[in-house]
Parts: C-alpha cells; structure tokens; sequence
C-alpha cells in the first residue's frame, strides 16, 4: 500500500441471524462489516489538495473487500448486497470521509468481479468508538426492497483524533422474513444497477 495508507488495525464483526421473530431460516442470513483504521496525514490541518489519497486508498478497499468476503466464506458473486462507510477522527475533517466515495466503489467492484448498483453510503467525524450504521443494498438492483438493511459498527479504541477508519460491509441475503413488497430479486430485470 502507499506511504498515505498506514493501517493500525482491522476490525470485523459477523452477524448470523436464525430467525427475527418468525420461523427458523432455512439458511441463514449472512452479514460481515470490515474497517481498516488508518493515520490521517491531513489531520490538524487544512491541506487543499486532498485528492492524491484517492488512488492511495483503492488497494485497501479491495483489501477489505476481499476480508468481508472471507468472513463470510463466499465468493465475489455470492454477495447479494454491500455497502460502505467511513468515521474521521475529530483532528479531521468530514471531507476526508469524502476521500472513499470513488475508491471503494472501484475496489468493492474488482474484489466482486463487477456489480451494478450504486454502493450505498454513510459518514461521520467521531470520537473513539462511535458507533455506525452501515446501509446494505442489492448489489444489482438498488430498489429490491428485501435488501434494504443496515449493519452496525465501530472501533472500541478508534479512530483516535488523527485517524479515519474506512470500511466495507456486505451481506449473503437480504432481511429475515421480508415482506413489505416491492421490487423482488426475481424480479430484477434491466440489470443497469436500479431496476
């Protein structure tokens, strides 16, 4: 990785649901989230060109990628849907979050082997563990309403103030028991990412 990536530590969590009140799930639901806690070179400071990090940060969205999909004992094409997240310490500013919008995009599709579907996003500036949620949408068609989800994450001891912790979460299915309509994934049809 670049000298602007320097990883402290992951951190992961699985989530294996049986049931959510209804019947015992014939399988069950799968989800995993990842985040790589990172130094912050912009923390303290205001730096105007920010965007050399970009490039800097592809390798390790697919590295957590790759970690999520691990967890899970699954291949690329297993995931039904994904999302991304990212919490700055408070020496940084929430531009910086803003840094992963394009590579995690890129790496979350290479590590995949290709998606569709927009990677669904949430951001923060926080303290040493500060929880976030994570949305989860379908990674073909971002309207299959049984996929609609979120996992929740943090760092127990990060980030510290000059720190970013980027992340990954993906899921093997959608909610337990959906059944509130819409668009299903039998129903997927154009294959442009939406419908």
């Amino acid at each position: 990785m670049s000298d602007l990536v320097k990883i402290r530590k992951y951190v992961s969590l699985v989530e294996e649901t049986r049931h959510d009140g209804g019947s015992v799930l014939a399988k069950p639901g799968l989800k995993a989230v990842v985040g790589g806690v990172i130094a912050n070179p912009y923390a303290g400071r205001y730096v105007e060109d920010i965007q050399p990090m970009m490039k800097a940060l592809e390798p390790l969205a697919v590295d957590l990628t790759e970690r999520v999909m691990k967890a899970l004992d699954a291949k690329g094409s297993e995931l039904e849907s994904y999302g991304k997240g990212v919490i700055v310490g408070v020496a940084g500013e929430l531009e910086h979050a803003a840094l992963w919008h394009q590579p995690s995009g890129f790496g979350i599709r290479h590590a995949m082997g290709g998606a569709k579907s927009i990677v669904p996003s949430t951001v923060k500036v926080g303290a040493a563990g500060v929880r976030i949620d994570i949305p989860l949408h379908h990674v073909t068609a971002a309207y299959v309403r049984s996929h609609f989800d979120t996992i929740e994450f943090c760092v127990p001891d990060g980030p510290r103030p000059d720190e970013i912790v980027f992340i990954v979460a993906a899921a093997m299915g959608g909610r337990p028991h959906a059944r509130v309509g819409g668009l299903t994934v039998e129903g997927i049809k154009l294959g442009d990412g939406q419908r």
